[in-house]
């Protein structure tokens, strides 16, 4: 069986990755730009194509977050290490990330089954991420930036937290139900 177009485009993102990186790095900000936009598409497209194209596989459903997460996280520790973002906004983001990482191990280990499935403040948190990424890259370019910057850090900020709450608490309500629905009482 051929793999599909999203998992084709996912995985291009993650090999997209570290070039972004490496460009960033090497004070190659135009080029880093450029490449993070076509990952950041590739992240809006692969989803589209699977849902409208009924091309949804489970191994999609595992690659699309971790190719998310590693783009993200790279880019955040980047900025933050360049001092183009504020390290808090890093530390808020990759906390986040971390702690789904978490809750995921926790229910692979408990046997407690779980649908993968964003929220709609995730896929609201996920924009915000990759908006305040792009335009802090762009930023030097940009008339109003310093206003739209903060703007967009304080947005992803709040997002980032509302979504690593809403998250915890699905996580702890589900966790809860699926140990006490998989050890009835005698």
């Amino acid at each position: 069986m051929l793999i599909s177009t999203p998992n084709i485009l996912t995985v291009s993102r993650i090999l997209l990755t570290p070039l972004f990186v490496i460009l960033l790095l090497k004070d190659m900000e135009g080029y880093a730009l450029l490449i993070f936009t076509l990952a950041a598409i590739s992240d809006g497209l692969d989803g589209f194509i699977a849902r409208y194209t009924n091309q949804k596989t489970a191994l999609g459903a595992y690659l699309d977050p971790l190719a998310d997460k590693l783009l993200l996280s790279s880019a955040y520790i980047c900025l933050a290490i360049m001092k183009i973002i504020p390290s808090w906004l890093a530390v808020l983001v990759i906390t986040r990330d971390v702690i789904i990482l978490i809750g995921i191990s926790v229910f692979f280990m408990t046997g407690v089954s779980v649908n993968i499935k964003p929220s709609l403040v995730s896929k609201f948190t996920t924009v915000s991420q990759l908006s305040t990424i792009f335009f802090s890259l762009l930023k030097p370019r940009f008339v109003h930036a310093y206003t739209l910057g903060w703007f967009l850090i304080w947005a992803t900020a709040t997002l980032t937290i509302i979504s690593g709450l809403h998250y915890i608490y699905l996580g702890l309500t589900t966790l809860q139900n699926g140990l006490k629905n998989s050890h009835p009482k005698s």
